[in-house]
């Protein structure tokens, strides 16, 4: 960044995707209060039945009804009339930060609790980076990461902190970051690249917003000393053939038929049809072999049908 570049004062605002956690959304806020430098927090909220909406419009308007705020960033809310998904959220988020001239966009989740030097740490590498994030640590373990990072150029993932710390340059694991758990996002690369897929509804939505930005030759990274975090969500995948493998396998239907009918068709835009049809024999694996489970294959293959055909409404009979 140039000197005259850092003299102008520039809009970071963070977006906020909800649905049906008011006790985890308003740690979130009150965190994001204590963050010098956000002009606005906007939320958008999925139609959530929990109260979520009447906590959100109480607040937007306590915040209207200032006359000046004296610190702190500046709540406003968005309540959807249905359920759009994480994806959903975060397109129109997306959207309308850049309608409010922001500049950065911090994107994340309603249960991440980003660190309070987390925006610090990640603005200390302004001006190198297009898309970039913390590492995202597990509330009850904060040395073990919640989600882990495949290494660029290899085979190699690595599980813990320490280990990321062991990996980076500059601070930096380039090319890689985990979206959109505290991830900055500059406006001209949104404008270069576009929104989030919202018909994705969930899962895929944010790999293949990496995926666009990579191949439009954005700069990505993770910075390893800023932190997000996160509760642990378990394994995040089944192992199979011995170990040598895993499978997002996932008790919820609709997580099931959104992971397959999305991550074939992020394979097969971006990795080409022989990556698409071995994710077809390995989910043909998997629940004729590893987990015997019909009834599952069978959502499974309609789910990559459809993804085949740009059907993405089939997701809408498990809401």
């Amino acid at each position: 960044m140039t000197p005259q570049e850092a003299a102008v004062p520039r809009r970071i605002v963070a977006v906020v995707v909800t649905f049906n956690r008011l006790a985890l959304l308003r740690n979130l806020v009150a965190r994001l209060r204590e963050v010098d430098g956000l002009a606005e927090v906007l939320v958008l909220d999925n139609a959530s039945t929990d109260g979520t909406g009447a906590w959100l419009a109480e607040v937007a308007r306590a915040d209207g009804a200032q006359t000046a705020r004296t610190s702190g960033p500046v709540l406003l809310a968005r309540t959807a009339s249905t359920n759009r998904g994480g994806a959903g959220g975060f397109h129109d988020g997306l959207a309308w930060a850049l309608e409010r001239d922001a500049d950065l966009v911090w994107l994340m989740d309603d249960d991440g609790l980003p660190d309070p030097d987390c925006l610090d740490r990640l603005l200390a590498h302004e001006g190198s980076l297009d898309f970039w994030g913390p590492a995202v640590v597990a509330d009850d373990d904060p040395g073990r990461l919640v989600f882990p990072i495949r290494l660029p150029g290899g085979s190699r993932v690595v599980h813990t902190v320490r280990d990321a710390e062991a990996a980076a340059t500059d601070g930096v694991i380039r090319d890689v970051v985990i979206p959109f758990n505290g991830v900055l996002v500059t406006a001209d690369l949104v404008r270069r690249v576009g929104l989030p897929r919202e018909e994705f509804f969930i899962w895929g939505d944010d790999v293949e917003y990496l995926m666009r930005a990579r191949a439009a030759g954005a700069r990505c990274a993770t910075v390893v000393d800023a932190r997000v975090v996160h509760p642990a969500v378990g394994d995040l995948g089944s192992p199979m053939l011995g170990g040598r493998s895993t499978y997002n396998h996932s008790p919820s239907d609709l997580k099931a038929y959104c992971m397959a009918r999305n991550n074939l068709v992020n394979l097969r835009d971006y990795r080409g049809w022989p990556f698409a049809l071995a994710f077809v024999a390995k989910t043909l694996w998997f629940y004729l072999v590893t987990r015997r489970d019909p009834a599952r294959l069978r959502l499974s293959l309609a789910a990559m049908r459809d993804g085949v055909r740009g059907d993405f409404t089939g997701h809408r009979r498990f809401l």
